[in-house]
């Protein structure tokens, strides 16, 4: 008798233990297709584009002065590249005439929110307020539509990436930051993106960083060197029948 109870225990022993090596295969295995068919339960901005034909994007962030950016307007002038320009509401009232360059120069500007908070702390009414505000603002001053959105800090979560594609505007992360605004010399700004860009990156510059304008031209003639072309954000992404991966990149849907 003891022996049949014995042999019983080790039977559902061993049966439990299958069962839940089994659980962890198919979580495994779960985890497995959410990488590789970029299922994820996070709400991502766009990080980069899947792109083969080797077009990038440079942006720069505006949110505090202007000391260097007619110096990098000249060099995007110099070198016939197309921006995008993320500004703070505050920063577009208090420099409606910069604001106007850009647009005049041939720059898209996106919305970078209206005063600059950390956006994932804030309710949905709070975040459509500051959209609407800065959106505003902005179209005010441009004449212009905004389509595009660069959170403050980078700082996102799912309520704000939902409510900003609600609004028809589609929310945009980097995958190259220069690091310009650590004051990093022109080379070193330079050595960063040409080590990561690719086919497809959006490019995290500022108009104020102190050697960014200085680092414009060799950017420019580096990339065009290696055969990339330069475009606005807005000509970058895919504007329907996407996805966006599990690391933010932004892929064309495939047709069924």
């Amino acid at each position: 008798m003891r022996m049949i109870v014995f042999r019983l225990k080790s039977v559902l022993t061993a049966a439990a233990f299958i069962a839940v090596f089994a659980l962890a295969v198919l979580a495994a295995s779960a985890a497995d297709a959410a990488a590789v068919y970029g299922s994820t339960a996070r709400s991502l901005p766009i990080y980069n584009v899947d792109r083969s034909d080797n077009k990038v994007a440079i942006s720069f962030d505006c949110a505090w002065g202007t000391e260097h950016t007619d110096a990098i307007l000249e060099a995007l002038k110099a070198g016939n590249v197309r921006a995008t320009f993320f500004t703070v509401q505050f920063w577009a009232e208090e420099h409606p005439d910069y604001l106007k360059k850009i647009d005049a120069a041939g720059h898209e500007v996106g919305t970078h929110s209206a005063t600059h908070p950390y956006m994932s702390r804030l309710s949905e009414t709070e975040i459509r307020a500051e959209m609407q505000s800065s959106i505003a603002a902005i179209e005010k001053v441009t004449g212009k539509k905004v389509e595009l959105f660069r959170p403050p800090y980078g700082d996102y979560d799912n309520l704000l990436i939902d409510t900003v594609n609600s609004m028809g505007v589609y929310p945009i992360q980097w995958d190259v930051d220069s690091l310009d605004w650590k004051d990093l010399t022109a080379s070193d700004i330079l050595a960063r993106i040409t080590e990561r860009v690719k086919s497809g990156s959006i490019i995290l510059c500022h108009n104020n960083g102190l050697h960014t304008a200085e680092a414009v031209p060799l950017i420019i003639d580096a990339l065009r060197a290696k055969g990339y072309e330069f475009v606005p954000i807005g000509e970058l992404i895919y504007r329907e029948n996407y996805r966006i991966d599990a690391a933010g990149k932004q892929i064309l849907a495939e047709e069924r």
